[in-house]
């Protein structure tokens, strides 16, 4: 516990030394110093304003896929979003979904409305903040397509809110990431008037296709390795005959080699060596460096 702090603050939302596990996909990673679970943008403030007080290091987090923490947890402050929830659909297609509201949820949701422009999300294990600072997309569509709008909080500024310009969207990145500005909700621009039955037929053919293809079965982060056009990662992993290589207890999936899998008991730094792993004999056979889809939380030891 940070020595500075004198007397711990009695928020609800608030809890010192709180493992990391059970908030990500991975199902690794060390401690949060202090995290916190605001369910409104009253707690959020407060538990930030007492942050930024304390000198401590700030740190968003969403549904906790697309992350790989370390070990040694993450000092400061974690702030999770996964309870901040709900949607209001308005007019013509528009609707404005909490930052911690998950996008599958949010896709079937558009879908009984006959909306279509979310069937992508149905199978990202995601929020729509984490979306948002993620660029998350799928099967050829991404949140930048559908974005209208971001309301953000900037803990020393305040509450802004940012277009897709402002966000400088880019493949699976935005201008927010690995900064301390918070999404508090976001607004898509989908296309209604479309039969609900229909497209909710085609939201499920591209989960079943998702289920089909991809290890669904055992905790993962999804894509670790952003695609090298002209190729996939998952096909140059592949052919360089790295499925079902494992360090420890993680091993790149059978089913899908652009996917990692805590077979149980894996540790962050097992898959840290997993990964550069593959980087290197990929590089070494194809002259393609992979780049990192998965981001790095906490400190790691050098490799």
């Amino acid at each position: 516990m940070n020595q500075t702090l004198g007397v711990a603050p009695n928020f609800a939302c608030l809890k010192p030394q709180v493992s990391l596990q059970s908030l990500t996909t991975f199902r690794v990673g060390g401690p949060a110093e202090w995290l916190a679970l605001p369910r409104n943008q009253s707690e959020l403030e407060q538990v930030l304003d007492w942050a930024i007080a304390a000198s401590l290091k700030i740190t968003p987090l969403g549904a906790g896929s697309n992350l790989l923490i370390s070990d040694r947890g993450i000092p400061g402050l974690v702030v999770c979003t996964r309870r901040w929830r709900g949607t209001e659909f308005g007019t013509a297609g528009c609707v404005t979904a909490a930052a911690g509201e998950p996008l599958p949820t949010l896709a079937w949701k558009a879908a009984k409305r006959g909306c279509r422009g979310l069937e992508w999300a149905v199978g990202i294990p995601g929020t729509v903040g984490g979306a948002v600072v993620m660029n998350a997309g799928a099967h050829g569509g991404c949140a930048a397509d559908v974005l209208t709008s971001a309301t953000v909080l900037d803990p020393e500024t305040g509450i802004l809110t940012m277009t897709p310009a402002d966000l400088a969207f880019q493949y699976r990145t935005s201008i927010l990431q690995g900064g301390r500005r918070m999404v508090l909700n976001a607004t898509f621009q989908l296309e209604p008037g479309h039969d609900p039955a229909v497209v909710m037929a085609d939201t499920l053919a591209g989960l079943n296709q998702r289920r089909a293809t991809q290890p669904y079965d055992m905790p993962n982060c999804g894509s670790v390795f952003r695609n090298p056009y002209p190729h996939t990662a998952g096909t140059l992993i592949e052919k360089t005959g790295l499925k079902g290589y494992r360090i420890g207890n993680a091993q790149v999936a059978e089913r899908h080699a652009n996917f990692i899998l805590n077979l149980g008991g894996a540790t962050a730094t097992d898959i840290q060596h997993l990964i550069h792993h593959v980087q290197d004999e990929v590089e070494a056979r194809w002259a393609v460096r992979l780049q990192t889809e998965v981001k790095f939380m906490g400190e790691f030891p050098s490799i």
